[in-house]
């Protein structure tokens, strides 16, 4: 029998845990007080589930059998749905789930089930773009969504919903991987010592939304412009993209009466939309103690302040927004904004959970449907209208390969039928890096957690206010710059004439204030130290590379992983800017506002890194991704022949296919583009609801 959320929250704590299994949370948690922390957490969201439904909060329902939590807007109302679901979810059959507030219309409409079906629709990726394009399109047409992975509720549970956890599982150790994370691993790169690098990827409902560290802003004018003179449309200009940013969003004024006095964001609520979006966004109800220390020291380097990053200007620092829900603090994905939005008012189903094989093809190259498989069962998902590919900037391109798009050496060396010779897939690839060095400072930082006393304080501020230091990201505070005339005398005449590629307003450094110790990136967790002090790190992240990775494949089989070769500062500008950068970096800490803070000496890399020899050595040792994979199915003009897809996401050579994720962006706009791939799903979604743009090229 079913047991009810309010009849979790009662008896003693210890009788509580032990009727607890933490579904993930905390089995590779590396501090016994996180571990607990969460399951308090985690108690929290069910002796209040019940009274946070009619704010759509994500509560959660029981089942006494195999003591598993399942997100409760997804529970089923009749018993003989129950086993499909469970099936997918890797467990055996319950008899009772409690049934939705929403009411039995969710019996059987949210979750396929593992047969031929045919849908309007099929969208491959239920991540960032996938689930934002698949719940516009579900209001007036079937769809069919595709997603690997399974509910991040399930498998990472606070460790996932939480802000301060963000960075978990993040490091370049290729063993620092969890249940929803796909543990890619890079190549060896040449510029890194012939490191292999972890880059973390989304494997769950949410992609990488439930793995990212949640900043939302956009790119710059001049950014937008790059893009329009690449593709020849006038439809991403900022201005025209703007309405499809603003769609998306349901912005929440920060709470200034719970933030430091000193901490208060600056923002334009003129282009933060008319909060009727799906995705919830704010400020954290806590800044860092150390971001105002740092605002103040980038202001005495000759940084000014920005009016938040969402008006199209970037150079100057600001408080970040972030996609977090104001009413629960906790984090929000494209799975707890647009699955739920849809789920509501759509018949939208979704096939979690299972993994996408192959695109099909009839005589006329018109993409028919997609090979499935979940758990072993194959069948085959038709779509009447259009198959639209949002697997990200790895698998994206690796779809289209193994399905016959791509550059035909490859498809032949793998024995893949030739479908559309483009030579532009899984090329191109953008993404930004940084590194930074770190001191201990005399204000508390996230090292703080580490004391078990101090986690519990922050656990009792979360559950009771959505504030103190797990309410936010970790890197509440950044900045951007054109290096300034005194870091551009130190590059070269050829690195100068490269970056004059990028327009006026596309800033080549970002500043991060990272609440916590860096190192060399290798493991977040364990890495750290745990002398009880607590460290900042001002970590620089380039974000005019000039390198450019690449997407391969080894098989023709989608279970065996993408070859992914960033190539990491394979450009010689990119090793200048990140110099020129790391040392401006240690400038700034050496201002009036930090020495005010920092204790000692630096703390890493040390006080006898100071060649330029030693420095970019460092560099390269502790340099890793912030993740903005971007480009490898590049969008472009018909006649572009490393074009993949054309203004509208139509795959070129064939009929009825699309792609609509960062892997279409022709470029890395500067900073965070999680907010520029909701906007272009939303542009596409539109394109397509208003028969703008036909299903063939």
């Amino acid at each position: 029998m079913g047991i009810k959320p309010s009849d979790m929250a009662v008896g003693s704590r210890e009788e509580r845990y032990m009727s607890l299994s933490s579904f993930a949370i905390g089995d590779t948690i590396h501090h016994s007080n996180v571990f607990l922390h969460t399951q308090q957490l985690h108690l929290h969201r069910i002796s209040t589930s019940h009274t946070t439904e009619n704010q759509h909060h994500r509560s959660i329902s029981y089942t006494s059998l195999h003591r598993h939590y399942i997100p409760r807007r997804y529970t089923m109302g009749s018993s003989r749905w129950v086993a499909p679901l469970l099936g997918f979810l890797g467990h055996s059959a319950a008899t009772n789930l409690i049934e939705d507030s929403n009411g039995p219309r969710l019996t059987g409409s949210s979750f396929g089930i593992a047969r031929n079906a045919t849908f309007d629709y099929v969208v491959v990726g239920g991540g960032n773009a996938g689930l934002t394009i698949a719940a516009r399109l579900a209001q007036n047409a079937s769809v069919a969504v595709i997603e690997a992975g399974s509910f991040y509720e399930l498998e990472n549970g606070n460790l996932t919903d939480i802000p301060a956890f963000d960075n978990m599982w993040s490091g370049k150790d290729p063993k620092d991987t969890n249940r929803i994370d796909w543990g890619f691993v890079t190549t060896p790169q040449k510029e890194l010592f012939n490191e292999k690098a972890h880059y973390a990827r989304g494997k769950t409902l949410g992609g990488c939304t439930a793995r990212n560290y949640m900043a939302y802003q956009r790119g710059t004018h001049g950014s937008h412009q790059v893009w329009v003179d690449r593709v020849g449309d006038d439809s991403y200009t900022f201005d025209n993209m703007l309405p499809f940013y603003e769609k998306s969003l349901n912005f929440t004024p920060p709470a200034n009466d719970v933030r430091a006095a000193n901490s208060t964001p600056e923002y334009d609520l003129s282009n933060l939309g008319n909060g009727q979006g799906p995705l919830k966004a704010t400020f954290a109800n806590y800044a860092n103690p150390m971001s105002s220390w740092v605002q103040r020291g980038l202001e005495q380097v000759g940084l000014g302040r920005q009016q938040g990053f969402t008006s199209g200007v970037l150079n100057g620092s600001s408080y970040a927004i972030s996609n977090i829900d104001h009413s629960t603090g906790i984090r929000e994905t494209s799975e707890s904004s647009f699955l739920q939005w849809a789920i509501r008012n759509s018949n939208i189903q979704v096939y979690q959970s299972t993994m996408a094989k192959k695109i099909i093809f009839d005589s006329e190259r018109r993409a028919t449907g997609v090979d499935c498989d979940s758990a072993g069962y194959e069948y085959t998902l038709t779509a009447r209208r259009e198959v639209i590919v949002s697997a990200g900037a790895f698998q994206s391109p690796q779809l289209l390969m193994v399905s016959g798009i791509g550059p035909a050496s490859q498809l032949r060396r793998n024995s893949i039928n030739v479908i559309a010779d483009r030579r532009g897939v899984g090329q191109n690839m953008w993404d930004h890096v940084y590194a930074g060095p770190s001191y201990r400072v005399n204000t508390l930082t996230g090292s703080a957690l580490g004391d078990p006393a101090r986690m519990q304080a922050a656990v009792e501020e979360f559950l009771e206010h959505q504030a103190g230091p797990l309410s936010n990201p970790g890197g509440d505070l950044l900045a951007f710059e054109k290096l300034p005339a005194e870091s551009r005398r130190s590059l070269s005449p050829a690195a100068q004439r490269a970056l004059q590629a990028f327009p006026e307003d596309w800033p080549e450094v970002e500043y991060l204030a990272v609440n916590g110790y860096l190192g060399y990136q290798q493991n977040y967790q364990r890495d750290k130290p745990t002398d009880g002090f607590n460290y900042f790190t001002v970590a620089v992240a380039l974000v005019a590379p000039m390198s450019r990775g690449t997407i391969g494949i080894s098989s023709a089989n989608m279970a065996d992983p993408p070859i992914i070769n960033p190539n990491w500062l394979s450009h010689p500008a990119d090793r200048e800017v990140m110099l020129a950068g790391y040392k401006r970096v240690r400038d700034m800490w050496q201002t009036q506002a930090l020495s005010e803070v920092r204790i000692g000496q630096e703390a890493f890399p040390g006080p006898n890194v100071t060649s330029d020899a030693e420095i970019m050595d460092l560099i390269r040792r502790s340099i890793a991704p912030v993740f903005h994979p971007t480009g490898t199915c590049s969008m472009g003009r018909r006649n572009d022949r490393d074009a993949v897809v054309d203004t509208q996401a139509r795959v070129f050579g064939v009929q009825g296919l699309r792609v609509v994720d960062a892997s279409v962006l022709p470029i890395l706009p500067p900073g965070h583009p999680v907010a520029t791939i909701y906007a272009l799903a939303e542009k596409i979604a539109s394109d397509i609801l208003a028969g703008q743009s036909p299903s063939h090229t």
